[in-house]
């Protein structure tokens, strides 16, 4: 995701609460976003079977119900 895509997601997970559903683009995986890492440009997330796993910004995107 862009620079400014992981702005907005780690704004939205840190100040409002809101996990954000994204997926790995490496392997497929869905996510929910619950913190950031800004020094590392890194995501947390907690994956659907309710595990934890970070994710590298450019590896990840928003899931989009389009």
């Amino acid at each position: 995701m862009e620079t400014k895509q992981y702005d907005q997601v780690c704004k939205w997970t840190e100040r409002r609460e809101e996990h954000i559903p994204l997926r790995n683009l490496k392997n497929g995986q869905i996510g929910y976003s619950f913190s950031c890492t800004y020094a590392g440009e890194t995501v947390q997330v907690r994956l659907e079977n309710g595990e934890l796993d970070s994710w590298e910004r450019k590896d990840c995107a928003e899931v989009t119900t389009h």
